[in-house]
């Protein structure tokens, strides 16, 4: 056994004790600590970023970036309300089958998904986006056990439209990251409800029909089911038979359907729309 392997044989086995010696790993600044994952604090917002400034990327990768290190960094916000305007990243495109930036090592096409307060949650991104850019960003996306797990405690919405102090569900467009001071889940997770709904990484049989959870549940919408066919006029064929991917929480037009227990598996993991995003997590 060489020099390296008893290193890493001896972390693993430190590792393995922290349990025991009642030592607790910590979670990047970006996140937090929800059972053994890192969940990110705010949803998602996509940054363009020249991958040779590798000190901002590694920053990002590591949980570290702030606000102000991408702006002073020269990273570009990609917080888009126009789906078609995304079209112009063609080394990112909406299959999620990114080329690299000429000379980027490692290969990056230059997109990173970065969790940071005041800014728009980035949306009009597919299940692909999302899922790559929490790759290139170190994490991954939650899955759907993990999200609910995340969201314990978050204030279901009422019928108030109050930003500092409700999960507001109604308006025409998401809040600014974490500006809603009392949408926070028990775990200190902003904005899991009534903002953008949030891809998580589970998928299932595309949903034709929608309803609601019991009053005691707090009637949150629930499209879960299929696939079939809802009987619409000039339908296209075959089309329900594709994969639903789940989105959770509810948006800013779901209004008092938002909540912890919405979830709805009618988007195709292709597909975009303003009022989905997506939030990132990482295993520790």
């Amino acid at each position: 056994m060489n020099q390296r392997h008893i290193i890493v044989a001896a972390i693993v086995s430190l590792a393995a004790a922290f349990p025991a010696l009642g030592i607790t790993l910590r979670c990047p600044p970006d996140s937090v600590k929800v059972g053994n994952t890192c969940v990110d604090t705010y949803e998602a917002s996509l940054w363009r970023i020249d991958p040779a400034n590798v000190t901002l990327v590694r920053k990002v990768q590591t949980g570290r970036a702030t606000l102000a290190d991408l702006l002073a960094g020269g990273a570009i916000p990609l917080s888009l309300s126009a789906c078609s305007a995304m079209d112009v990243f063609t080394n990112f495109p909406r299959t999620g089958n990114w080329t690299p930036v000429p000379g980027s090592n490692p290969p990056s096409p230059g997109f990173y998904a970065v969790s940071v307060a005041c800014v728009q949650p980035s949306r009009c991104i597919t299940w692909f986006q999302a899922n790559q850019a929490c790759l290139l960003s170190g994490k991954r996306l939650l899955t759907n056990r993990e999200w609910q797990g995340a969201a314990a405690g978050t204030p279901d919405p009422g019928a108030g439209d109050d930003r500092s102090t409700t999960c507001v569900t109604t308006g025409v467009g998401p809040a600014d990251t974490g500006s809603r001071s009392s949408c926070k889940s028990v775990w200190g997770a902003f904005d899991m409800i009534g903002n953008v709904n949030e891809w998580v990484a589970d998928w299932a049989d595309s949903s034709v029909s929608c309803t609601n959870w019991p009053a005691s549940l707090g009637n949150d919408l629930s499209c879960v089911g299929g696939p079939g066919t809802t009987g619409n006029p000039g339908e296209q064929s075959g089309t329900l038979s594709l994969p639903g991917a789940f989105v959770r929480g509810g948006g800013f037009l779901d209004g008092t359907g938002a909540g912890v227990f919405a979830v709805n598996a009618g988007p195709d993991p292709s597909q975009r729309s303003p009022s989905i995003g997506f939030r990132c997590a990482r295993t520790r």
